[in-house]
């Protein structure tokens, strides 16, 4: 189990555009789970919709997506560099996810040819599918 700071030695992103709480398990190059827990607290909360809370599609997108750079970023050879979008295929989204829900996001590491690759990516709650698809990502070098 990673917790944020462990994840922070991972991945590039900081608060408040980190969007992982914990791992629950990884294998480097291959895949990883994560969660979110959704607090009222939340940034996006204030405008995404007042009185109606729902987490933004792209949110959890980029929830999955940061789970997806755990596994890559955690290869030995990929330590300095980060992962970025090249693409989000497939995605729908099928429940909305909503303050206090544990949003479990599960990446699997399903091509990679190079630099550039792409992640079969699943979100639930309680078992329920939130959202689902494919992400293409492209890793570059940090600057």
């Amino acid at each position: 189990m990673l917790n944020k700071e462990e994840i922070k030695k991972i991945i590039p992103q900081r608060e408040p555009f980190l969007m992982i709480d914990e791992v629950e398990e990884y294998t480097p190059g291959q895949g990883a789970t994560a969660y979110k827990y959704v607090d009222e607290s939340e940034w996006y909360f204030k405008g995404h919709f007042p009185g109606n809370p729902v987490m933004p599609g792209v949110l959890i997108a980029e929830s999955l997506a940061q789970t997806g750079a755990v596994a890559i970023l955690s290869m030995e050879e990929n330590k300095n560099k980060n992962a970025l979008f090249g693409g989000i295929d497939k995605m729908r989204f099928k429940k909305m996810v909503v303050p206090g829900d544990k949003l479990k996001l599960e990446v699997k590491i399903i091509k990679q040819k190079g630099p550039i690759g792409i992640g079969e990516a699943l979100a639930t709650v309680d078992g329920k599918v939130a959202a689902k698809g494919e992400l293409t990502f492209a890793l570059i070098d940090n600057k």
